[in-house]
């Protein structure tokens, strides 16, 4: 049976279209290698059978198809980059900012800066048109810590995120805490609902699918303390906002649990999924300005990580490093 390594697929699907097809901002930093551990420490070596190859939808297709620019990244537990497409390109975050919030505030939790049971007042004023959580404990007028953390993970409650920001240093102490985690890439500069701006070559409030994934794989699977990293999982299994995107998509026996993130001009997913046999990986999905209405391009997100896992489920490790 022919093979391939996953660093040959990388190379296949890392093509962009012409810079004059369309507008993009690639990050400065990491520049794009080529290489499997360009995230992380060095990973280990895949082999996938050619057939498996050739069962592959090309994203370009699927890109092509929404009018749209899409970005992958597929990151296994040790930090290899195994699939990724466009993923060095700059995407608005949206609310995928929500799933780092929440690890920070967790890390912060964990080094005594705070207690998770801590609480933080609010007002009227504090409460934006997308926040159910909040508004429902406007009367009572403080959530904990926790709960607002839990909130901006499971249902994206927009206020829940900036009540935690300041606790973090805002926007800054945010990216800032991205930095001492491996994520020299990602930024947050806004809070909401400004941070979805999403203008044409404007960086901030930007990610990289490759640094995003990178970002939450070092996260849950190195730098969280076992409980955190559970309570993380807890919140991302039950958050009800991507049920038509990455968990659309799963192949038979895959579960996940996501962060997912909409700027109006963009689509966007950042899934912890977990194979048949118990692999985790994180899979980052976004999609900037596609023409087509939002059932499909959330179809599309649906179709993009059904092809990359299917992928994957029958990639093995080589053994060698």
């Amino acid at each position: 049976m022919k093979i391939v390594t996953a660093l040959g697929l990388l190379a296949l699907l890392a093509a962009p279209a012409s810079a004059a097809d369309r507008q993009k901002t690639p990050a400065k930093e990491p520049a794009p290698t080529g290489n499997l551990d360009t995230l992380m420490p060095t990973a280990p070596r895949y082999l996938v059978p050619q057939s498996a190859l050739e069962q592959v939808r090309n994203p370009k297709e699927i890109e092509e198809e929404t009018g749209g620019r899409l970005g992958v990244a597929l990151v296994d537990r040790q930090g290899a980059l195994l699939l990724g497409f466009n993923r060095d390109e700059r995407f608005a975050m949206c609310s995928t900012f929500k799933a780092p919030l929440a690890a920070a505030v967790l890390t912060g939790a964990d080094g005594g800066k705070f207690g998770l049971e801590g609480t933080i007042p609010f007002g009227k004023e504090d409460v934006l048109d997308y926040a159910p959580v909040v508004k429902k404990n406007l009367k009572r007028g403080r959530m904990s810590m926790e709960e607002l953390a839990r909130a901006a993970v499971e249902v994206s409650d927009n206020s829940a995120a900036n009540l935690l920001l300041p606790m973090l240093g805002g926007p800054e102490g945010l990216t800032a805490f991205m930095r001492v985690h491996g994520d020299d890439v990602t930024r947050l500069d806004r809070n909401e609902p400004t941070l979805n701006e999403n203008a044409q070559g404007d960086p901030r409030d930007t990610t990289t699918p490759a640094a995003m994934a990178g970002l939450m794989a070092r996260l849950f699977f190195r730098d969280l303390k076992a409980e955190s990293a559970d309570r993380l999982r807890a919140w991302f299994n039950a958050s009800s906002t991507g049920d038509k995107r990455i968990k659309a998509g799963l192949p038979e026996g895959w579960t996940s649990g996501s962060k997912t993130g909409s700027c109006g001009t963009a689509y966007n997913d950042v899934a912890l999924v977990k194979s048949p046999t118990g692999e985790e990986y994180i899979l980052a999905i976004y999609l900037d300005r596609p023409t087509i209405d939002a059932k499909k391009a959330e179809a599309a997100i649906a179709e993009t990580a059904r092809a990359a896992l299917n992928f994957v489920g029958q990639a093995r490790k080589s053994g060698l490093e």
